[in-house]
């Protein structure tokens, strides 16, 4: 290479590094890449491996895995049959994939990617977590409104938590206890993960919807979004509303980064990432509303890195009501899946 053609190159690096960071708002995160995966299949939640750099992607029927440092694809775990989400066990190797229109989790080694067996749940399985306080999987079943608890040694099924509600996205204080949310009674749901048995029920008014739900362990604090443009700041260990703070629309993740103290909502409806900064146990500030694209639900935070990732697609237009269809959904855009990763 000439070493003009070089200089050129190094200068219009230098003036989109300088053009992202302009364009940086108070928390300094912006999106750093977008990269199109495309790919079949819809999605829903994004789980992050900081140990093993790897981004889990659910795809409606099968699992991409993608290197959390390079964006690239590496893998697939297929015939996750209405695939909502993955959780990981570290201290284990393994990997949990909760198959909603199968009923079941499927495990797999987190090394190989290669599917190890699968145990039984109840009805439509969506959020998923590992608790490394009971060494126990949980499942959050949407029809069945209630948990499955499952060794994550041995892939045995430890029992079912009745919720009295629909549950959403959970959290573990990984010191025995589970917090979920209830989307439909619009309450958090607190239950013993050894013991299996529910502690607690609170009201998080005047949140209601709520969805994702994200927990500060070291100060005790749980992060509930909802569908009302609400962060509700929910005391862990007596259930009190500490405060509300404004989101975006359409709000499906949270998630809090301990080293930074910021807590965050991923906002598809309007295409947002809200960043809020924990100024003290008792005090939160909305310091940014970064802006993404629509329809980016869903995220994972890198703990290691303190990135956010977050998914999306364009749309096409949807096709006339039938009676077969009354609802028919817009068609994704082949090839138009993308990940979109954000840096400070």
């Amino acid at each position: 290479m000439h070493l003009p053609i070089r200089r050129a190159l190094v200068v219009c690096a230098s003036v989109l590094l300088v053009s992202a960071i302009l364009n940086a708002g108070p928390s300094g995160y912006h999106v750093a890449k977008t990269l199109k995966l495309g790919g079949d299949g819809s999605w829903d939640y994004l789980t992050v491996d900081a140990k093993a750099r790897r981004v889990y992607i659910s795809r409606s029927t099968h699992v991409m895995v993608v290197d959390a440092d390079t964006g690239a694809v590496v893998g697939d775990i297929p015939n996750t049959n209405g695939v909502h989400g993955i959780a990981i066990a570290p201290d284990m190797d393994k990997g949990f994939i909760s198959d909603g229109r199968d009923n079941t989790v499927t495990i797999f080694d987190v090394k190989t990617l290669k599917v190890l067996g699968t145990a039984p749940t109840g009805k439509n399985p969506d959020a998923i977590i590992y608790d490394p306080a009971s060494k126990r999987v949980f499942t959050f079943n949407g029809s069945s409104k209630d948990a499955t608890a499952i060794d994550a040694k041995t892939g045995a099924v430890a029992g079912t938590i009745p919720l009295g509600g629909k549950p959403e996205f959970a959290a573990a204080d990984e010191k025995g206890h589970i917090f979920v949310n209830i989307e439909d009674t619009s309450e958090i749901v607190q239950f013993d993960s050894n013991k299996l048995a529910v502690e607690n029920r609170w009201k998080i008014a005047p949140g209601d919807g709520p969805s994702g739900l994200a927990m500060d362990r070291t100060h005790r604090r749980l992060f509930s979004v909802c569908s009302n443009k609400l962060m509700v700041v929910v005391n862990a260990d007596n259930g009190q509303v500490v405060t509300t703070v404004p989101i975006g629309a359409g709000t499906d993740a949270a998630a809090f980064d301990p080293e930074t103290g910021f807590a965050f909502s991923s906002n598809g409806g309007d295409g947002t990432l809200t960043v809020v900064h924990e100024d003290s146990p008792d005090k939160f500030t909305v310091i940014d509303n970064v802006p993404t694209l629509r329809r980016a639900r869903t995220m994972a935070l890198d703990a290691k890195t303190h990135q956010v990732y977050t998914v999306t697609a364009e749309f096409g237009t949807a096709p006339a009501p039938t009676t077969e269809q009354p609802r028919p959904r817009a068609p994704m855009v082949p090839g138009s899946f993308t990940l979109l990763i954000l840096s400070r």
